[in-house]
C-alpha cells in the first residue's frame, strides 16, 4: 500500500499510438513530505502522515510549526494519514513525488464530491415522479411516509436534503501517464471533486497486484524533416494550384 496527495486540475483526452482516445483526469502532485511515522509500539497501528502545499508561517500556530519541524520542513496546508503501509520503507522528512506510481498501475482515488445544495428526492435519490396530469395533484413528492401503526416516519426514509459534498472513493482506475517535469499524473476516467480540490491517490485495494500494459501515447515534440519525395510532391501541388488559378 502506498499513496500520495494531489490537486485535481481538470479533464482532458490523450491519444495512443494505435489511434485510441482515452479520457483522463489531470492531477497535479506537489512534493509530499512524510511528516510523521506511526508504529504499533508507539501508536498501536502502522501509518504515515503526508503533508503538502506550502503555507505561510504567519498562518500556522505553534503546535503545527513544532510538529513539522520534527520532519525538518515548513508549515503545510494539507495533512493526511495513510494506514496499512510498510513503515520501514519510509523515513521522517522523506520527499515523495509522482514517480512512486508506474504506468498501468491500478489506484483508488478519494476526494470530496461537488456540493449540489438542497435537492428533492428525484434528483437526490433517483426516484420517479408521479403522473403529470392535472388531476394527479402529486408530481414530485417524497411518496408514502410509512404505515398507519407506527404513526411516525420510519428510520431510513429517503427524503429531500443536502446533496453532495461527501467523501467519495472511485476504485480501480488506471494510471495512464506520469509527467515528472510538470509534476502531473494522468488517470483514466473521472475522479470525485471540483477543480483544484484535494484528492488522495492510493494503491487499489481490490487489485493490488494488477498492472496493465502501459499505453504508448503520441508525443507532438518530434519534428519530421522534409525528404526529397515530400518536397517534390509539394512543388507539384503548388504548380497545379497556380495553373488552375491562371485558367480561371
Amino acid at each position: 500500500m502506498k499513496g500520495i496527495l494531489g490537486r485535481k486540475i481538470g479533464m482532458t483526452q490523450v491519444f495512443a499510438t494505435n489511434g485510441k482516445l482515452t479520457p483522463v483526469t489531470v492531477i497535479q502532485v506537489e512534493p509530499n513530505i512524510v511528516s510523521q511515522i506511526k508504529t504499533e509500539k508507539t501508536d498501536g497501528y502502522n501509518a504515515i502522515q503526508l503533508a503538502t502545499v506550502e503555507k505561510k508561517e504567519t498562518r500556522a500556530n505553534k503546535p503545527e510549526t513544532g510538529h513539522l519541524k520534527k520532519a525538518n520542513t515548513t508549515p503545510k496546508r494539507f495533512l493526511k494519514e495513510i494506514r496499512g503501509v510498510d513503515v520501514s520503507a519510509y523515513e521522517l522528512g522523506k520527499e515523495l513525488k509522482a514517480d512512486i506510481f508506474t504506468k498501468g498501475e491500478m489506484v483508488d482515488v478519494t476526494g470530496t464530491s461537488k456540493g449540489k445544495g438542497f435537492q428533492g428526492v428525484i434528483k437526490r435519490h433517483n426516484q420517479s415522479r408521479g403522473p403529470m396530469s392535472h388531476g394527479s395533484q402529486y408530481h414530485r413528492g417524497v411518496g408514502s411516509m410509512g404505515t398507519l401503526l407506527p404513526m411516525r416516519v420510519l428510520p431510513g426514509k429517503k427524503l429531500p436534503g443536502h446533496m453532495g459534498n461527501v467523501q467519495v472513493t472511485v476504485q480501480n482506475l488506471e494510471v495512464i501517464d506520469i509527467d515528472l517535469e510538470n509534476n502531473v499524473i494522468l488517470i483514466k476516467g473521472n475522479v470525485p471533486g471540483p477543480k483544484k480540490s484535494l484528492v488522495l491517490i492510493k494503491t487499489a485495494i481490490k487489485n493490488q497486484d494488477v498492472t496493465k500494459d502501459p499505453v504508448e501515447l503520441i508525443t507532438y515534440e518530434e519534428v519530421v524533416e522534409p525528404t526529397e519525395e515530400t518536397t517534390e510532391v509539394a512543388e507539384e501541388s503548388t504548380e497545379e494550384t497556380q495553373e488552375v488559378e491562371e485558367s480561371k
